[in-house]
């Protein structure tokens, strides 16, 4: 039993996994501190993000009274989200991609895609060899 757990714990799988849930949480700070020193005030310079907290939809219910439908918190998520996104992939993403790009280059590697073949190519393909299979009738 200790034997497969120490065979479980040290596959690569598991400490891949342990170090980006490490990294994911320092990351997290990164991307909070930019948004929130940033972004949250590129956004306040067009309207005061704060008051989308309190956008409520009053909704008469059946018993006379209303129910709140706090829907500015739903926007503030939204837009919360969109902006680490953004950050996240013009801060940190795309420059990552840039450099492996520019090291591949360096390396001489490049990237060939390779074209996958038409819908009547593979017909033709399949007609083939079926045609091969199937025995001549005179």
């Amino acid at each position: 039993m200790i034997k497969g757990f120490k065979e479980f714990v040290l596959r690569g799988n598991v400490i891949d996994l342990a170090v980006a849930v490490v990294i994911g949480a320092a990351f997290t700070g990164i991307v909070t501190a930019i948004v929130n020193g940033f972004i949250n005030p590129l956004i306040a310079l067009v309207f005061q993000a704060e008051t989308l907290n309190g956008i409520v939809v009053p909704v008469p219910n059946l018993s006379g009274g209303t129910t709140d439908f706090p829907i500015g918190l739903i926007f503030a998520a939204v837009i919360n989200f969109i902006a680490v996104a953004i950050v996240v992939y013009f801060v940190f993403v795309y420059p990552m991609n840039r450099l492996k790009e520019r090291a591949a280059a360096k390396q001489g590697i490049a990237e060939e895609a390779e074209a996958l073949p038409s819908e009547a190519e593979l017909l033709i393909q399949i007609r083939d060899l079926l045609e091969k299979q199937t025995p001549s009738r005179p």
